[in-house]
């Protein structure tokens, strides 16, 4: 049965919509192991600030079933799909990782991009595993987040928001 590790981001209503979306997964998905949360500042436009996690549950579900599912999720939470890349959002989550599995379509990258661009990705699934390789670059999380460019991080955990 494959880890599925996933990033949970909301910058809308921030503390409702992810432990609400906490909810809905682990409902769906069964026990979920969860990062610390961090506060970082938006990423690619002006907005207020997202709350970030990555949380990780055994699936026995297919790939296509995981991801419609957190789609669903985030639609329910109100998540609005504009043109633009980059915006707030109520709820957003993607699958980063299926096990060890390398994934390349026209609609999903597995593993995710976001593991080795943004810090609010890779921090928190150092958390839940340090020592497991990427799929691809076969270095571990935690060396990737040791050769991380940290010069312009602004993020930082946040005790007590909902754990």
């Amino acid at each position: 049965m494959p880890l599925c590790f996933i990033s949970i981001g909301s910058n809308i209503n921030r503390e409702h919509n992810i432990r609400s979306a906490l909810d809905a997964l682990q409902a769906t998905f069964g026990s979920l192991q969860n990062s610390s949360i961090y506060e970082s500042s938006a990423v690619g436009f002006e907005g207020d600030a997202f709350y970030n996690l990555v949380s990780v549950f055994s699936c026995e579900q297919e790939i296509a079933y995981i991801c419609q599912h957190l789609k669903t999720i985030e639609n329910n939470h109100g998540r609005v799909r504009s043109g633009e890349k980059f915006s707030s959002r109520t709820l957003d989550i993607d699958l980063l990782l299926y096990g060890q599995h390398i994934i390349q379509t026209k609609k999903l990258t597995i593993p995710h991009q976001d593991i080795l661009n943004y810090a609010f990705v890779l921090e928190p699934l150092v958390e839940l595993a340090a020592d497991d390789l990427h799929p691809v670059t076969q270095v571990s999380y935690a060396q990737l987040w040791s050769d991380f460019d940290k010069s312009e991080l602004q993020q930082h955990t946040v005790d007590d928001v909902l754990f």
